[in-house]
């Protein structure tokens, strides 16, 4: 099955025999924790951080499930060009109703007795839009989890970089139970085997089919798109600066003055700023790389490190953001006087 979704133009990765999440990182990367864009291990063959080594390379795939064939399959939805629907149908409470369907007002005279999961608030969206079910369509790929949801496979027709909604700390979401698998994230390919049970194809269908124009509206208002362009670098407030000049007696307090507010935003949802503060602290990092107050290397890689810690599985985006915010602070360096030169 593995070859077989290698040859659909689907990247592949190993998940762990018996589970739906990847396989083990080798002890060097256990050991030592590093993002994935600067982990070698992909590019010599090994299967580290997940999705990020998933591959098309058939001798690479034949390796690695002939040396292990109880590992499931892991298919990297971005590069594949897939969004999956991925509808949960787990026993939890029903939340308020504003929480059902983000920015879609359900008024009281709506009686909702009996909405239990996502099959339910995805029928709602589509009856509202005048849509058939993704769930029935008949037309696409779907897969039936062992707990009792449904992965909807489409694949998309355009350029567009679609982004994940998993879980509830994205900030972004289509409907309550409902996450989105595209970029940053994988699905479960059909066939795999886990304790709990086989994530079996409904029907004869084993294509995605193009994600319907209604569907990629509603993704499209709901967030699932990233924003049209990076913040464009603002001046360090003569506060901040201050602030960040005088913040220890050294480059290590300096440094951890400027991260600090990217590495507040990990402890909030998803929104709460990142990229306005990431952009400013990379702005910052440049201006005192230049002014020889901070050392580049070390400083880039803390930078990359207090970002991803942040946002996990957002890297395109957060090299979009850093690359820029360097670029225009080494332009300008900061001087412990606040004054340039």
């Amino acid at each position: 099955m593995a070859q077989w979704c290698a040859r659909s133009g689907w990247p592949v990765h190993p998940l762990a025999a018996g589970r739906k999440t990847p396989a083990a990182n080798c002890a060097g990367c256990r050991d030592q924790p590093h993002a994935a864009a600067d982990c070698c291990c992909p590019h010599e063959g090994r299967w580290c951080h997940g999705f990020h080594a998933a591959t098309l390379n058939q001798d690479v795939i034949r390796r690695w499930w002939g040396a292990h064939p109880e590992f499931g399959i892991g298919v990297s939805c971005g590069p594949a060009g897939l969004v999956v629907l991925d509808i949960d149908a787990h026993a939890i409470q029903t939340p308020a109703r504003d929480r059902l369907l983000p920015g879609i007002p359900i008024g009281p005279e709506v009686d909702l007795t009996n909405l239990a999961n996502g099959f339910h608030t995805l029928a709602v969206l589509a009856a509202l839009r005048g849509q058939d079910d993704p769930a029935d369509d008949t037309g696409t790929l779907r897969v039936r989890t062992p707990s009792g949801g449904l992965h909807v496979w489409y694949r998309t027709t355009d350029n567009r970089r679609w982004l994940s909604s998993v879980g509830s700390g994205t900030g972004r979401g289509l409907a309550w139970q409902v996450d989105i698998r595209a970029h940053g994230s994988y699905i479960v390919a059909p066939g795999t085997a886990t304790r709990h049970g086989v994530y079996t194809p409904v029907g004869p269908v084993r294509r995605p089919a193009p994600l319907p124009g209604w569907l990629a509206s509603e993704l499209d208002r709901t967030g699932h798109l990233p924003a049209p362009h990076v913040p464009a670098p603002r001046p360090v407030p003569p506060r901040a600066r201050q602030a960040v000049l005088a913040a220890g007696n050294g480059p290590q307090h300096t440094l951890a003055a400027v991260l600090a507010p990217v590495e507040a935003c990990g402890r909030a949802a998803e929104g709460m700023g990142f990229s306005e503060a990431l952009n400013r602290a990379a702005y910052t990092v440049g201006g005192l790389v230049t002014a020889g107050r901070l050392p580049a290397e070390e400083a880039e890689q803390a930078l990359w490190q207090a970002a991803v810690a942040a946002r996990p599985g957002q890297e395109t985006r957060i090299e979009s953001i850093i690359r820029s915010g360097l670029a225009a602070g080494l332009k300008k360096p900061l001087h412990a006087t606040g004054s340039r030169q």
